[in-house]
C-alpha cells in the first residue's frame, strides 16, 4: 500500500500571496518548499484513490480511467475545488465518496457531470474496494468531516485532516489495532487555547502520544507554522515529521 501526499498546505497554500514572511520567501525560490492544497493519493493492488480533490488541474494530472474514484474528507473549497473543473468530462463516472453534506460545494450536486455524488459514506461505515478497506471516521471540523482508515496489504494508515483532536469514538476504532502511519492535521504552532477548526502542534501531539502510530506525518501546514518551525528546528519529537508535497510513505 503506497500514499503520496499530492498536496501539504492549508487553504491559504505557501507562499500566500503578497507575504514575505520567511517561509513563503523561501518557496518562492525553493520548489520543495511550497505547499499546495491537502490532498493525498492512496494505491493498493488495482485500487488507486485521490484523498480530496483541492487541486485544480485534475484533468491534467489524472488520464481517464486512471482513478478508481475520490475520497473526500468534507467539502470546503480548498478540497473540493478541483471538482469543479473535473465534473465536465465525458465518456466515464467518477465514484465520489464522502460525508453526506447538504450543502456541499457550490452546485456540484445540482450539476455532477460525469461525477457520482449516490453512495455517501455513513459515520464508521467500511467499505471494501477491492483489496483495500476504508472506514470513515467522523472528525471535529466546521462542516460534515470524515478521517479515513486504510487497512490493506497488512498495513494500516490513518489520514486525519481537517480536525481538532479526534473525537473519543474515531480514537477508540483506530486504537483497535497498531496503526502503521498516521497522517494527521497540524496547521499552526503551538497556541495556547485550541484552535476552532484546525490542531496545533499541542493538540497534534496529544493525539498522537494517545494513537502510538509507528510514524506519523503533519500535514495541512501553514505558512506561519513553517516560518515558527525554521526557528524550532528541534520541535519535532522523533518518529514524527513534516508532510512534503510529492512525499511518498
Amino acid at each position: 500500500m503506497r500514499l503520496t501526499l499530492l498536496g501539504s498546505g492549508d487553504a491559504r497554500q505557501v507562499p500566500v500571496y503578497n507575504c514575505s514572511c520567511p517561509a513563503c520567501d523561501a518557496a518562492r525560490v525553493y520548489p520543495a518548499r511550497r505547499r499546495g492544497p491537502c490532498c493525498a493519493l492512496i494505491e493498493c493492488g488495482a485500487q488507486r484513490w485521490l484523498i480530496d480533490s483541492g487541486l485544480t488541474d485534475l484533468t491534467e494530472r489524472f488520464a481517464p480511467h486512471s482513478l478508481s474514484g475520490i475520497l473526500q474528507t468534507h467539502y470546503h473549497a480548498d478540497h473540493a475545488q478541483g471538482l469543479l473543473h473535473l465534473r465536465w468530462g465525458q465518456g466515464l463516472v467518477i465514484p465520489v465518496h464522502g460525508p453526506d453534506d447538504p450543502e456541499g460545494l457550490a452546485d456540484l450536486y445540482k450539476h455532477p457531470g460525469i461525477l457520482d455524488f449516490s453512495q455517501p459514506f455513513a459515520a464508521f461505515e467500511r467499505r471494501q474496494l477491492g483489496e483495500l478497506q476504508v472506514a470513515a471516521l467522523p472528525l471535529t471540523h466546521s462542516k460534515p468531516t470524515f478521517g479515513y482508515l486504510f487497512e490493506g496489504q497488512g498495513r494500516r494508515i490513518a489520514y486525519l485532516t481537517d480536525t481538532v483532536g479526534v473525537p473519543e469514538a474515531s480514537c477508540a476504532e483506530l486504537q483497535r489495532a497498531p496503526l502503521d502511519l498516521l497522517v494527521l492535521d497540524c496547521s499552526t504552532a503551538p497556541q495556547p487555547v485550541a484552535p476552532r477548526n484546525h490542531n496545533d502542534l499541542t493538540r497534534a501531539l496529544e493525539v498522537i502520544e494517545r494513537l502510538q502510530p509507528t510514524h506519523a506525518v503533519l500535514t495541512h501546514i501553514g505558512h506561519a507554522f513553517d516560518t515558527w518551525l525554521l526557528e524550532h528546528p528541534e520541535a519535532l519529537p522523533s518518529g514524527v515529521s513534516l508532510a512534503s508535497d510529492g512525499l511518498v510513505l
